[in-house]
């Protein structure tokens, strides 16, 4: 159990952007296995913005848009590669890898146990951002 002085809450949130934004909020709570915290939609109902949880973390994803902030950002099918990843700690990476593979998502590094500890799989999601799903915890949990 937490300490009551220690907020609980993640100071650090990935933000990213998705051609289409329902799809992946679908299947970001389905097969990831993320949990909605908060969605708005725009005036033609299509996710605008979203924030999903998953444990104490959190994701925000909207649409690839043409905004201020949109302009900064590209797709990893646009410059053929990604610039960063999500690493995600969970408890069961054989049934999450499971998920992924039924899915039909590409797995780009298999399940495996890794020297350093901890239990691992990498996969590509279906708009090609890179995520690693496994048991490794930095801070010894």
């Amino acid at each position: 159990m937490a300490s009551p002085d220690v907020d609980p809450r993640t100071p650090l949130i990935a933000t990213l952007r998705y051609r289409d934004a329902d799809a992946a909020l679908d299947w970001l709570k389905s097969v990831f296995g993320f949990k909605e915290h908060a969605l708005y939609r725009n005036e033609e109902g299509t996710v605008a913005h979203a924030e999903l949880a998953f444990g104490n973390g959190m994701i925000m994803l909207g649409p690839v848009a043409d905004t201020p902030f949109g302009r900064f950002m590209r797709q990893p099918g646009d410059v053929g590669a990604v610039t960063m990843s999500l690493y995600v700690i969970v408890p069961d990476p054989d049934a999450h890898h499971a998920r992924s593979v039924a899915a039909g998502f590409e797995i780009l590094l298999p399940l495996r146990d890794e020297s350093y500890g901890g239990r691992e799989y990498s996969v590509k999601d279906p708009e090609g951002h890179v995520w690693t799903f496994g048991t490794y915890d930095p801070y010894g949990g």
